[in-house]
């Protein structure tokens, strides 16, 4: 089984929530699953440039990066989180390294296009390609590989990716027979009430009549790419919750959203 696992940054900031993530992941790793793991970091991010005197602005939900905002950002996703989150998973029992696009080439990235205009947004881009053969390496020595959300550019720099939307090209170029995002909410609502599954047909619907919005539009766009990929499970899996990675990347029922098609949400 391979499963790319995507972690909210905000799951590393609390030594519970860092050994609730790790513990789960280093158990589906013993039982035999292909493990890659992206992680995001914004919040921490933000308060590190923050306390750098540096502003942060967004334009539909991504943040404008220049090259002082860009390195900050090595710094903490690719520095920092990474390092914790790899050194915990080890910890949980199961050797991880932590990966920060230039290690191996693992991950290449193009700018970001916004409004017709290449690199619009500075060192902002997307997934390109995902250095299979390095990371089937990794899992053939019994190694996780832990990823920030960065990517290599043909221009020798490194770029900002969503992590959202880099989990999901991942599960698309590592062929991943499921993807699912461990987040800091209790999945997808409507109104205090957490929907079991959603029609990613409905992804459109959903964000124009302003039930989700911000990150979770992101993650459901990240979502619908995957499933058309041919990632055959996506799931949104609270993060804080025992057990629920594990119960996901078994396939059993699980506290969060799955995100299906019409049938398979019929069928659930």
């Amino acid at each position: 089984m391979r499963i790319v696992v995507k972690v909210a940054g905000v799951l590393l900031e609390s030594a519970e929530g860092l050994e609730n993530v790790s513990r789960q992941i280093a158990q589906l790793a013993r039982e035999g699953a292909e493990l890659l793991v992206i992680h995001g970091g914004g919040k921490a991010f933000t308060a590190t440039l923050a306390r750098m005197g540096i502003s942060s602005r967004f334009v539909n939900g991504l943040r404008v990066t220049d090259r002082e905002t860009r390195d900050a950002a090595v710094m903490v996703l690719g520095g920092l989180l990474n390092k914790r989150l790899a050194a915990a998973v080890s910890g949980a029992g199961v050797p991880a390294i932590g990966l920060c696009a230039a290690d191996g080439l693992a991950f290449s990235a193009e700018p970001m296009v916004v409004e017709g205009e290449e690199g619009g947004l500075g060192f902002v881009g997307y997934l390109a390609g995902v250095n299979l053969e390095f990371i089937e390496r990794l899992w053939q020595a019994g190694v996780v590989p832990v990823a920030a959300s960065l990517g290599m550019g043909r221009d020798g720099e490194l770029y900002n990716i969503n992590a959202d939307h880099m989990a999901a090209a991942c599960a698309e170029y590592c062929h991943a027979d499921r993807l699912l995002f461990l987040t800091d909410v209790p999945g997808v609502l409507d109104g205090d009430a957490v929907l079991e599954s959603v029609d990613y047909s409905r992804v459109d619907e959903l964000v124009r009549s302003g039930k989700v919005q911000g990150g979770m539009a992101l993650k459901l766009e990240a979502c619908r790419r995957a499933l058309d990929a041919g990632v055959r499970e996506v799931r949104l899996v609270p993060g804080m919750a025992p057990g629920a990675l594990t119960a996901a990347g078994h396939g059993e029922p699980a506290p969060g959203t799955r995100v299906a098609n019409a049938a398979e949400c019929h069928a659930a």
